[in-house]
């Protein structure tokens, strides 16, 4: 099995003989996952992070994310500079592309549409954006399929033409250094994964 955060720190070192801070866009889940992830990445990137979420229900939780993401790079200090950029929010783009799998399992086949759905828009803004990669935050929860997140990135990759950032953020105690970075910052932290279909397992434990 592949170990990405070996292949990422491989990258990392070619960067660093080579004295290049290339740009990345860094798709965000929430701002929780994005402490650890932007701390470690921005010591080696210039990050835009982008907060694309359309998955994210009921209404009132999507703004109350984005604004603990705001917060939060707003607060944070970096080695090298961290941007923002939030993109749109409309629901429709998330159950258009999980049409058909509604009653699937939490971390299955509609999972995997909603990683690509977001992943597809980071790819798209870093191919207008001249970004030297893209990667997500996703691969850092313990719940996510690290694997499949990495094969939609580069299959996107090729697509696009834009660098994919190997990704495999739970390493290294990535998970548990976000929890202590949550506390650290004071970060709300969700007890679901995001969509209404997540919502409702967690509703019915």
């Amino acid at each position: 099995m592949r170990n990405y955060q070996k292949e990422l720190e491989k990258l990392i070192e070619k960067n660093q003989k080579e004295e290049k801070v290339p740009s990345l866009l860094l798709h965000s889940c929430c701002a929780p996952c994005s402490s650890y992830c932007l701390s470690y990445l921005s010591q080696y990137f210039r990050i835009t992070l982008l907060y694309y979420n359309p998955n994210i229900y009921p209404e009132e939780e999507y703004f109350k994310r984005v604004e603990e993401q705001k917060r939060l790079i707003e607060e944070m200090d970096f080695l090298n500079p961290v941007s923002f950029i939030e993109g749109s929010f409309d629901p429709q783009e998330f159950y258009s592309a999980v049409k058909g799998l509604e009653k699937c399992r939490e971390g299955g086949e509609r999972c995997f549409k909603c990683y690509e759905l977001r992943l597809r828009e980071a790819a798209e803004y870093a191919k207008k954006g001249g970004f030297d990669y893209f990667t997500t935050t996703l691969s850092i929860s313990p719940l996510k399929n690290a694997v499949k997140i990495n094969e939609i990135g580069e299959a996107l990759a090729e697509k696009y033409g834009v660098s994919h950032l190997p990704s495999g953020f739970k390493k290294k105690e990535g998970y548990k250094k976000s929890i202590e970075f949550s506390r650290q910052y004071n970060l709300y932290r969700q007890d679901y994964c995001g969509c209404v279909f997540s919502k409702k397992e967690r509703d019915s434990i």
